[in-house]
């Protein structure tokens, strides 16, 4: 779980404009992520999505049930598939930054259709939810 969206990391969308995010869509759309695609690729997606540029420390601050150890293979998975940038500062200590690239922008406005989703059949996946626990 992130800090979350409900900690201000809102999803970014077009489409929305800075409305409240209920937060039972944004626990749905953490479950549909875990299944459907990579949870923690597409969470930090969002977090480049939302805050820019980030150093390790702090996208670890803004994710922080990720270990350092998922956040660096996570990094590098998104580095080699061409969805981030990292760049590395010649100085002491070490600084290197990470940044969203167009094609991982694209990724992420493509995911928002999730968020659409969610909110739209939010009642429906409920109530399917607490029939099937009835049972």
């Amino acid at each position: 779980m992130v800090t979350s969206m409900s900690d201000g990391i809102e999803p970014s969308t077009k489409a929305r404009e800075s409305e409240v995010i209920d937060p039972r869509i944004e626990a749905l759309v953490t479950e549909l992520i875990g299944r459907v695609a990579d949870k923690w690729t597409m969470i930090l997606l969002e977090v480049f999505e939302e805050h820019g540029e980030q150093r390790f420390t702090q996208i670890a601050r803004l994710v922080p049930d990720i270990s350092q150890k998922m956040l660096t293979q996570t990094l590098r998975r998104m580095e080699r598939d061409g969805m981030i940038t990292r760049h590395v500062h010649a100085v002491v200590p070490p600084r290197v930054d990470y940044a969203l690239t167009p094609l991982g922008s694209s990724l992420s406005e493509a995911f928002c259709g999730v968020w659409v989703w969610a909110a739209a059949n939010l009642d429906r996946v409920e109530r399917a939810r607490e029939d099937f626990d009835a049972r």
